[in-house]
């Protein structure tokens, strides 16, 4: 598999409000985010450097929710987490709950695919164990 699921980690330095298409204006507080996504497509794992790119100011082409929060000022995408299995929401539902219903989630039930915590390393843990059991079960 040259794919599967990725968890971006993210920091916002400051509070700020984020216009994410669809979704509306939405108030996100300064803190640590974690976007869950799947690769699972014949480009793999190249999904996660397209968003890093963005992340680095290369190119402003907003396709999916995770874009508009990766495209602000604000915003450092620390780290990533990938998994070569396809468990998307099983993950996304594991990390505490974001700010932002819908997030990243308009083809699937659950809540959002947006996390956020104030600590990073707490972030961090929770998305190293939900990876770690999602690869355990598959």
């Amino acid at each position: 598999m040259n794919g599967g699921i990725y968890t971006l980690l993210v920091e916002l330095d400051r509070p700020v409000t984020l216009e994410v298409g669809a979704l509306g204006r939405h108030a996100l507080p300064a803190g640590w985010y974690a976007y869950t996504g799947s690769a699972l497509g014949s480009g793999g794992f190249s999904r996660v450097e397209r968003h890093r790119d963005l992340a680095a100011g290369d190119g402003d082409t907003r396709h999916w929710h995770v874009d508009y929060l990766l495209c602000h000022g604000a915003m450092r995408l620390a780290d990533d987490v990938r998994t070569p299995v396809d468990a998307e929401c099983e993950v996304a539902r594991a990390l505490p709950e974001g700010p932002v219903e819908g997030f990243g989630a308009s083809d699937c039930d659950c809540r959002s695919h947006l996390a956020y915590a104030p600590d990073r390393a707490a972030l961090e843990a929770a998305v190293t164990d939900a990876h770690r059991r999602a690869e355990e079960v598959t």
